[in-house]
């Protein structure tokens, strides 16, 4: 039953957009990239290897697919007058590094003071996956979830924390696990207020 299910995703994902490779040609490669470790793609333990990384990789990279302007379009106007700061903290996510396609694992904290409106909670974590679902590095991430919020939900200031750890150094290269990077946007009165600032970052620092 499951055979077949992975047959019939198969044919489905066979034609695949105008300019992107098909499904038979990512299997295909990555078939390659066995046979260039050292192994063979067609004994027993491999040789459904490639049709499991092709489906991984396009749940790894859906963010490509998504948009994250069209998930912060649906806000609320009825909070009461309501203009302190909104903080989801700890949203956990997996991406992979543009330069070694290896994991990237870690937390976000997310802030924003609204300016009239609000938007869903899930929706901030939502936009977090898309950019995380992308091949990345965390400078440009942080940069791009903060510049997002701030374009579509135009509050009073956006803040973005992330920490993360690289496996591009932790399990290769450097070889320095235990260790992760810290990044941060920060936008209108984060930037421009100190005190607001600091508050954001201790409750980004209370949850180590």
């Amino acid at each position: 039953m499951e055979r077949q299910a992975r047959r019939l995703e198969r044919v489905a994902h066979a034609q695949a957009p105008t300019g992107m490779p098909s499904q038979a040609e990512v299997e295909d490669a990555v078939r390659t990239m066995i046979r260039w470790a050292g192994d063979d793609p067609a004994r027993d333990g491999l040789r459904e290897t490639p049709d499991r990384v092709a489906r991984a990789f396009r749940e790894f990279f859906s963010g490509y697919t998504q948009d994250p302007t069209e998930i912060l379009q649906k806000t609320f106007e009825e909070i009461e007058g309501y203009d302190e700061m909104i903080v989801l903290r700890g949203v956990r996510f997996e991406s992979h590094c543009e330069h070694h396609m290896a994991p990237i694992v870690g937390r976000a904290w997310v802030a924003y003071i609204p300016e009239g409106r609000v938007v869903g909670i899930s929706k901030l974590a939502r936009v977090v996956d898309i950019y995380a679902k992308r091949l990345q590095i965390q400078e440009k991430m942080t940069a791009q979830i903060a510049n997002s919020i701030n374009d579509v939900l135009k509050p009073q200031g956006v803040g973005v924390i992330i920490k993360a750890t690289h496996h591009c150094m932790t399990t290769r290269g450097a070889h320095k696990p235990g260790t992760d990077l810290v990044t941060s946007r920060m936008l209108g009165v984060f930037r421009d207020n100190a005190l607001t600032r600091q508050e954001l970052l201790g409750l980004a620092n209370s949850d180590d």
